[in-house]
């Protein structure tokens, strides 16, 4: 019987032991065993996929990888300790020296490090490209070395959406991998594999947990690309911890009713406070507003679970509208049941530039709101009364 993608994420699961235990077991164990000498051999010789390490696999984290592989579309995966882990691992699994990597600029601020403080180390060469830029300007920047193209969207944190099917199209037209850092969206707002992407990138951290409680990374896409990347991954050791894969598989369960409340407070938010008479703009991609309104329709199920603004008094007003929030946290996530505001000039992408910042539309009074699951109204009142400090 062929089965929505939603209930195969809810109902994939380990094999049952005898015990016929209805939720999946951790198997908290660094090693497995064999029966004989002639098994650990074939595991050993890649001749079957038997579990040898949890440095390799594990019970836990192949649950995990299935279920993401599932909802996004996607032939293969591999799970790391963190998103970041998957990031890098993909950069360095496929890319050589004397390689080209061509990223959109409005990325998060630790793969900016990354990108520009790493890769040059290893004979990689880089170049950025607006998030706003046409595809007339993509295929310009195409170098005759280029081997990936890296993008996120939505972009963190200015919410500018990427012509996913474009990209798609330039990418297999010049034999490029497109890799797509997904987070934002999820795979229940947005599957871009579907779209023309080779990878996707996730971190596990955010709306996959959606409660703050564990670290973790997924990459899936093409097998071939895939396995170039568990080959990387096994031997440099970013594995992903079973409890964590347990904790962040139960969670997949939950997945899309919680998107549905993210999303529909966020859109709730956006309109409620887009005329705000403290904020100088406000973009939400479900907005008519918004500047790439009509690529977010076509690619995006909704407008996902973040919205921005930028404040009318800059920098100290980012500041005293943190400082005056009564419910809503202050921390370095997002994705959470409860409700999150940060200040990207100051935190997140401090590490830039403030030309820098500025060309990725990271203005000083930026502010990026992930909305939780709290009742809108109790939200949209502790924002309200914030602005008015400021």
């Amino acid at each position: 019987m062929q089965q929505n993608k939603i209930t195969q994420a809810i109902r994939i699961q380990t094999e049952r032991t005898p015990e016929m235990e209805h939720s999946t077991p951790m198997f908290l164990t660094s090693s497995f065993c064999f029966n004989d000498a002639e098994s650990m051999r074939a595991a050993f010789a890649d001749e079957t996929d038997d579990n040898i390490y949890s440095r390799f696999s594990n019970p836990n984290v192949q649950e995990l990888i299935d279920k993401v592989c599932v909802l996004e579309g996607a032939e293969a995966g591999y799970a790391t300790a963190s998103g970041m882990s998957a990031v890098f691992g993909s950069f360095m699994a496929l890319l050589k020296q004397g390689d080209h990597l061509l990223a959109c600029n409005s990325i998060f601020g630790s793969t900016h490090t990354v990108i520009t403080k790493y890769l040059n180390r290893y004979g990689i060469a880089y170049s950025y490209i607006s998030a706003t830029a046409t595809e007339q300007e993509w295929a310009a920047a195409i170098q005759p070395n280029t081997k990936m193209i890296y993008v996120e969207t939505p972009t963190n944190p200015g919410l500018d959406i990427l012509d996913l099917k474009m990209l798609g199209k330039l990418a297999k037209q010049n034999g490029i991998i497109l890799n797509v850092d997904n987070c934002f969206a999820t795979p229940l707002v947005q599957q871009p594999i579907l779209l023309g992407a080779d990878l996707v990138i996730h971190s596990a951290t955010k709306w996959m947990d959606g409660q703050g409680r564990v670290l973790g990374g997924v990459i899936v896409g093409r097998k071939d690309l895939i396995k170039e990347i568990y080959a990387f991954c096994r031997s440099t050791g970013p594995a992903l911890s079973p409890f964590n894969a347990w904790v962040l598989s139960k969670s997949l369960e939950t997945l899309e009713v919680r998107m549905e409340r993210h999303c529909s407070n966020a859109i709730y938010l956006a309109n409620a406070l887009q005329h705000n008479n403290k904020i100088a703009f406000l973009k939400y991609p479900f907005l008519p507003t918004h500047p790439q309104y009509a690529i977010a329709q076509q690619q995006m199920q909704n407008g996902g679970g973040i919205i921005c603004f930028e404040l009318k008094g800059g920098l100290e007003s980012g500041r005293n509208f943190l400082n005056a929030l009564q419910m809503l946290s202050l921390t370095a996530n997002l994705g959470d049941s409860r409700s999150i505001a940060s200040h990207p000039a100051s935190t997140t992408h401090a590490k830039l530039t403030e030309a820098e910042r500025l060309a990725v539309g990271i203005t000083p009074g930026l502010i990026r709101i992930s909305v939780g699951l709290e009742h809108k109204d109790d939200i949209l009142k502790d924002i309200e009364q914030a602005l008015q400090q400021c």
